[in-house]
């Protein structure tokens, strides 16, 4: 199967509306602009650059485009210190070591290896360790893997240079073995927190949408799709209560994964409607600094339960 530079019908997908239903039938629910722009990336075979809060979603991005393909999900986490060793490749060291130990067993038996075919042997692809990179570009021609290239602005300017390079190309080269160019691009996504600023000559290469956290109805949308059992009045109270929490300025304010977590936890406890005191034992589950609980805590509990409430049950 092969993939020109440009594809309007990407796998099969007329338009963005459409690939934002096949995204929701894999419990992704994408507003308009990330679909669009989803569906633009996959059309043009560019790079698909998501950045916004921790939490909004957008390493789901890659999980729903992996199952929807039915293609291989190969993640890279960046964080700081993060080389190209451990992003690309590294030699099995232990490996050749025991393989060197083999042939000197073999030569005091008689046997004669040359050095040059030792050092062949030893720097194959049977001692190759790949790395997320260099797995994406090796796949076999087919339907591409998902690259996920998750929390960039934790790596370092010299880690987004590489980067950068191997984006252009698909390609790298291993000195003892040559160039390897993907058959298939992989399908990249590349998220960031923008705990700093990635540098525009990588922004340039791929699409760019930034995510925000999701409306109201979306966010109530998403929590019955993902957690069905908690019952549609607790998925709008607890939906109406995060949406409040997020307007307190606090340190870590909650993402959509939390919404969901909170939702199940009360649904375990049998909570069918908001109250103070659960509201209270259960922060927990939804707010995960000790200086964001405080500062919930001195607030008015009731109020905000009560304003949650109110916003569930007017929409």
């Amino acid at each position: 199967m092969s993939f020109s530079s440009i594809n309007n019908k990407p796998f099969g997908v007329t338009s963005p509306a459409e690939l934002q239903a096949k995204l929701a039938d894999y419990e992704y629910l994408a507003d308009e602009t990330l679909s669009t722009t989803i569906f633009l990336s996959l059309a043009l075979a560019r790079p698909l650059f998501l950045e916004g809060e921790a939490g909004v979603g957008k390493t789901e991005v890659a999980k729903a485009l992996s199952r929807w393909l039915g293609t291989e999900l190969i993640r890279l986490q960046c964080y700081e210190g993060i080389d190209v060793s451990q992003a690309l490749y590294e030699w099995d060291y232990s490996k050749q070591l025991l393989h060197l130990r083999a042939a000197e067993t073999t030569t005091g038996a008689g046997g004669h290896p040359s050095i040059e075919a030792l050092e062949h042997e030893l720097y194959g692809e049977r001692f190759l360790l790949k790395r997320p990179i260099l797995t994406a570009l090796s796949a076999p021609s087919g339907r591409p893997p998902v690259l996920l290239i998750d929390e960039l602005d934790r790596a370092d300017d010299e880690f987004e240079a590489f980067l950068l390079e191997v984006l252009s190309e698909y390609s790298v080269t291993i000195p003892e073995l040559g160039q390897i160019r993907a058959a298939v691009p992989p399908i990249v996504v590349i998220t960031s927190n923008r705990t700093r600023d990635v540098h525009d000559a990588l922004k340039r290469r791929c699409l760019y949408c930034w995510v925000e956290h999701p409306t109201f109805e979306r966010e109530v949308e998403i929590v019955n799709l993902r957690a069905p059992q908690v019952g549609v009045t607790l998925a709008r109270q607890v939906a109406a209560m995060v949406e409040g929490l997020r307007t307190m300025g606090l340190f870590k304010p909650p993402g959509v994964a939390e919404t969901i977590d909170w939702a199940q936890s009360l649904a375990i406890l049998g909570v069918m409607e908001l109250n103070d005191r659960l509201v209270e034992e259960t922060l927990g589950s939804v707010l995960k600094y000790k200086e964001d609980s405080e500062r919930v805590r001195s607030s008015s509990i009731s109020d905000l339960v009560r304003s949650a409430v109110k916003r569930a049950t007017e929409g």
